[in-house]
C-alpha cells in the first residue's frame, strides 16, 4: 500500500511539471506571436529608469536588463533590453524608441 501512495505521488508531482512546463511553452509562444503580429512603432520617448534582475543558477548565474521609458502621452513601458545596449542608456536621455508589441527594438539618442 505504501508503494501505490509512493507512485501515486510520484506521477502526479511528474504531472504538474509537465503542465507547467506546457502552460510556460504556450505563454511563451503566444507572446512571440503576438509581437509578430504588432506593428514597428517609433515613437519620442525619455530613459526613466534602468534595472537589473539577478538569477542564480546552480552552477551559474546571469543578469537580465531591463529600461523604462517615458513616452510623450506620459505612459511608461519597460523593456528588455541586451547587455550590449544597457550601458549606453542613461536617465534623461531622449531619443527616439522603436519597439514591436512588448519586443525592443532600439534607442537612437536625439
Amino acid at each position: 500500500m505504501g508503494f501505490g501512495l509512493f507512485q501515486f505521488f510520484f506521477f502526479a508531482i511528474f504531472a504538474i511539471v509537465i503542465v507547467m512546463f506546457v502552460v510556460t511553452l504556450a505563454k511563451n509562444l503566444s507572446q512571440w506571436n503576438h509581437n509578430n503580429h504588432s506593428p514597428r512603432l517609433t515613437v519620442n520617448a525619455e530613459v526613466v529608469s534602468r534595472y537589473q534582475k539577478h538569477h542564480h543558477h546552480d552552477h551559474h548565474s546571469s543578469t537580465t536588463y531591463y529600461v523604462v521609458f517615458q513616452v510623450e502621452s506620459g505612459d511608461r513601458m519597460e523593456f528588455k533590453v541586451p547587455r550590449s545596449e544597457y550601458g549606453f542608456l542613461v536617465e534623461g536621455d531622449r531619443g527616439t524608441l522603436s519597439f514591436q508589441g512588448t519586443r525592443y527594438l532600439g534607442f537612437e539618442r536625439e
